[in-house]
């Protein structure tokens, strides 16, 4: 199941470090999943929830009383992480946990806290892999994309404290053997607002240094997803 998840969120989501090479391959895989037909698209999200809701299931994993079945929450899931906007830009960043406590509320809420770091990693691994492309298009000179790449991945906990409301979409808890609860939490997060945040919190740090690439940073996320 690990694997499953690991290979998806690779894939979708650009969650290791890119040179631009790989980069504008990334978002060229985005583009063709984009151009997919929504039949196929909702058959290939489908085959995917069903088959992680058995391995899930298998485990032990099971879900609170009054939400829903484990199979519509991945397929729920699954759906946004197809969904991209028309640049080949995710529409969602998806941010996943799993934590354990003596009680399934204490295990919960430390969970979403560390799904919300989750998010704050991946949008620095986006930033960064913006920031790498530029200098590739020699948009930005190579210190003052060190310069952003620092400030961004000095910036989590801001970007945690900054996110606003994030939607829940799954949630599964199994009770381990010396009784402690462990549950697994996924929250998506809009992309675009995600960008827009990060590259608020970026200026500030850059300014705090004493330097300022305001034109820069615009002319950065205007070229997000070409």
């Amino acid at each position: 199941m690990k694997k499953i998840i690991s290979i998806i969120m690779v894939a979708l989501m650009t969650c290791t470090l890119a040179t631009a090479q790989n980069t504008k391959e990334t978002i060229k895989e985005r583009k063709q999943i984009a151009k997919l037909a929504q039949s196929e698209l909702n058959k290939k999200v489908s085959k995917t929830a069903r088959n992680e809701a058995k391995a899930l299931k298998k485990e032990g994993w099971i879900v609170a009383p009054g939400q829903l079945p484990l199979e519509r929450q991945l397929d729920k899931a699954y759906s946004m992480y197809y969904e991209y906007e028309e640049a080949g830009l995710p529409k969602y960043i998806i941010g996943e946990a799993i934590s354990i406590g003596k009680t399934y509320d204490a295990a919960k809420m430390q969970a979403l806290t560390l799904a919300k770091e989750n998010l704050a990693g991946m949008i620095q691994t986006e930033v960064t892999a913006l920031v790498e492309s530029t200098v590739a298009n020699e948009q930005l000179s190579q210190e003052e994309a060190e310069s952003i790449v620092r400030s961004v991945q000095a910036s989590e906990n801001l970007i945690v404290q900054r996110l606003g409301r994030v939607f829940p979409v799954m949630e599964c808890y199994r009770t381990l053997a010396n009784k402690t609860v462990q549950v697994n939490v996924r929250i998506a997060y809009n992309s675009k607002m995600a960008l827009d945040s990060a590259k608020n919190i970026v200026k500030e740090e850059l300014e705090e240094q004493g330097m300022k690439l305001h034109d820069e940073l615009d002319q950065l996320w205007e070229h997000i997803g070409e």
